[in-house]
């Protein structure tokens, strides 16, 4: 493996440290006070600058990450709130939404409230508010590669309703800053299932500042609601209280996005970092922005779905509403890689 700008074995690395979580790692905890007491986390270091906590008790999604000690994520003001804590009714998902590198939103429902064939659907879905069951964080060995891998399983279920089961693993190896998200979703249940999905990633500062630039490989903009500018959907400022949510629809040719910043600050200086999310246009055709350069919530959401941000009701309605039949799996891959000169 390449770390700290040269090759390495495993019986290397072993000779220069008492356990290998000195360099890099999986480590579990449960936090302790306000609204997040008791929500479980993992942090996982890649021994080369990413650090990143997935969070069990909300679906498994990614919390705080950060590249060489800062962040590179946004975090909501709610903290990582516990699941308890979640309203399902209208807007509420506001209240208790994380923020942090990824919130999946499903997976029945995307969006904005609606009701659609007799039920009340919330903001987003419940799956970002569900706690995983079989739980695993693992960090082994293959032959001179270190992998570390969090995974479980999240379900959306309703008596006489809907069942659907995630499965999530999430994977790092030592010396790559790189996150892997594979999530395979079968149909549980007997009967034909609505299927909706959204990966809402969130970049925030310092990645995200004046200087920084937003490019989309192969894709056009449109915005959400028409008539609305596009005009610097590329591009970045300062915090402005005044500033209000701007959201586009791209539609990809190829499933890649690139964010740069040639000043991020690193404790050697000002560097050129870019983060490069990537994933497969098969499963994930539809693409959202989410610009909202405002302050405190000053964040930029790119967000990969088979879906629209309209709700469950809006797709029914434009005949785009995608389904599982009884058995039926779909599967999902997505790649977050960091890239720097630090």
């Amino acid at each position: 493996m390449r770390l700290y700008g040269r090759e390495w074995t495993r019986r290397q690395l072993e000779e220069r440290v008492g356990r290998l979580e000195q360099i890099a790692g999986v480590q579990r905890y449960t936090q302790s006070e306000g609204p997040e007491s008791g929500v479980e986390q993992i942090r996982v270091r890649t021994g080369s600058g990413l650090c990143y906590h997935v969070t069990p008790s909300k679906g498994l999604d990614i919390s705080l990450a950060e590249y060489g000690g800062l962040p590179i994520s946004w975090q909501s003001g709610n903290g990582d709130a516990h699941p308890s804590f979640y309203d399902p009714k209208g807007n509420g998902w506001l209240r208790t939404a994380s923020g942090g590198l990824l919130m999946t939103c499903g997976l029945t429902q995307v969006g904005s409230p609606c009701e659609d064939a007799g039920e009340m659907l919330g903001q987003h879905g419940r799956i970002h508010h569900t706690p995983a069951r079989s739980v695993y964080a693992t960090g082994e060995w293959i032959n001179d590669d270190y992998e570390m891998t969090v995974g479980g399983i999240v379900e959306e279920t309703s008596l006489f309703g809907h069942y659907l089961q995630m499965t999530r693993r999430i994977s790092s190896r030592l010396g790559e800053n790189t996150i892997r998200i594979e999530d395979e979703v079968r149909n549980v249940g007997f009967k034909s299932c609505p299927h909706l999905i959204l990966y809402h990633f969130n970049f925030g500062f310092p990645l995200m500042a004046e200087q920084t630039k937003v490019l989309f490989t192969g894709s056009e903009p449109r915005p959400h609601v028409e008539g609305t500018s596009i005009l610097g959907y590329g591009e970045w400022q300062a915090p402005d209280p005044s500033s209000e949510e701007q959201v586009y629809y791209h539609t990809p040719i190829e499933g890649r996005v690139e964010i740069r910043n040639p000043e991020f600050p690193t404790p050697a200086g000002s560097v050129p970092v870019s983060v490069e999310l990537s994933w497969s246009t098969d499963t994930l055709p539809r693409l959202v922005q989410w610009k909202m350069p405002s302050a405190s919530t000053h964040v930029l959401g790119i967000e990969p779905a088979n879906c629209g941000v309209g709700g469950r009701a809006a797709e029914r309605e434009a005949g785009t509403l995608s389904h599982l039949e009884p058995g039926e799996v779909v599967k999902y891959r997505l790649e977050l890689k960091v890239q720097s000169e630090y």
